[in-house]
């Protein structure tokens, strides 16, 4: 066996998104003490991957897996095995699925190791949310799948987003409001809030998207109400709304807070499906939008329920939609440096069809 492994890596710039590369570089392969080597198996590439992308300065995703400068890193969610260990409670052949750089492989420090998981402890962690830094062992997780390793790669991380946002809205009775607007109404975020909505049965769900993915957001059941960005003169300007915005146009967003006025009771930002028209949010009426960071909710939350208990109800409703986006999910395997930059260009270019979940690999 050689005694260094080759990483190959793919970047963006961060001034750039569309600007990829893919770097080489060669690390020892026996992991220095307490370390575990990682080989990344298959990782999901969804508009919450461009999420990160936008938000990576403001919200530290960046720092996940530093870069040279000017570059960066996007984090993905999937699955991987340990191939070197020198740290005594982790052992080699595990499967794990967490947070990963969209590459071959990632060397850790680990830490805070229990039966359940394990967590990179690297110094340049220190300050980043606990909750990225996790890796979930599969041989002890209650809702793993073998068969369902995709639908988790694309769904699981995005769905806790989502429940914790359908969580926040519901403790704080949905601001009075009556209707919940969504952006990018058919990306995998806003489909799994507007599941959650309907699994409370309120308030009202109301998907916004392109004319061309409007049949298929209908065609989910969810939303109790459909319309295109070209249709807002429609929406009912005298009702409280609250907004959930996954598209990050902030043409968009003023055109949504305008029309409402002061009857926009809540407004958050998490997704950038639109990245290309990101932009101040400045002196629009109402309530001034805000980025909804998941971790202080389930900071929050845990502090009330329980670790146990909250990662409990996530769990239970999250392996129901896993089971339901059978009925309209189809999974597409992409493996290779080439084929995953072509699935990353896709996904930030807004063409991708949203009935595809897109698994990538860097292993051929």
């Amino acid at each position: 066996m050689s005694d260094h492994v080759t990483v190959r890596t793919m970047e963006v710039r961060k001034d750039n998104w569309a600007d990829t590369q893919v770097v080489s570089e060669a690390i020892e392969q026996e992991p220095g003490d307490g370390e575990v080597l990682l080989k990344v198996d298959r990782l999901a590439l969804t508009a919450n991957n461009i999420s990160y992308a936008s938000a990576g300065d403001a919200l530290g995703y960046w720092k996940f897996f530093p870069a040279s400068d000017g570059w960066g890193r996007i984090p993905a969610m999937g699955w991987g095995e340990v191939i070197a260990s020198t740290h005594p409670g982790i052992e080699t052949g595990e499967r794990v699925w967490g947070w990963f750089p969209i590459s071959t492989h990632l060397r850790i420090r680990a830490g805070n190791v229990s039966t359940r998981q394990f967590c990179d402890v690297s110094d340049h962690r220190d300050g980043l949310a606990p909750v990225y830094a996790q890796f979930d062992r599969a041989s002890t997780n209650p809702i793993y799948d073998s068969s369902r390793e995709d639908q988790d790669s694309l769904l699981r991380g995005l769905f806790m987003t989502s429940w914790l946002v359908e969580d926040f809205l519901h403790s704080n009775d949905a601001f009075a409001a009556a209707r919940c607007l969504m952006t990018s109404a058919s990306s995998k975020t806003a489909i799994a809030l507007a599941h959650c909505i309907r699994v409370r049965g309120t308030p009202e769900a109301v998907g916004i998207t392109s004319a061309r993915n409007a049949d298929f957001c209908k065609s989910l059941g969810y939303y109790d109400e459909v319309i295109t960005y070209d249709e807002l003169d429609s929406l009912d300007a005298d009702s409280a709304v609250v907004l959930v915005d996954m598209a990050g146009s902030a043409p968009l967003l003023s055109d949504l807070h305008h029309h409402y006025g002061d009857n926009m009771k809540y407004s958050c930002r998490i997704g950038a499906t639109h990245y290309d028209q990101l932009g101040s949010t400045e002196g629009m009426p109402g309530v001034r939008p805000e980025f909804f960071f998941a971790p202080a909710h389930v900071k929050k939350r845990s502090a009330e329920l329980g670790p146990a208990e909250l990662m409990k109800r996530m769990g239970t409703e999250f392996v129901k939609f896993r089971s339901l986006s059978d009925n309209w999910l189809r999974v597409a395997d992409n493996r290779g440096e080439d084929a995953v930059v072509a699935a990353y260009e896709a996904v930030l270019s807004g063409q991708a069809d949203p009935a595809v979940g897109q698994i990538v690999s860097m292993w051929p």
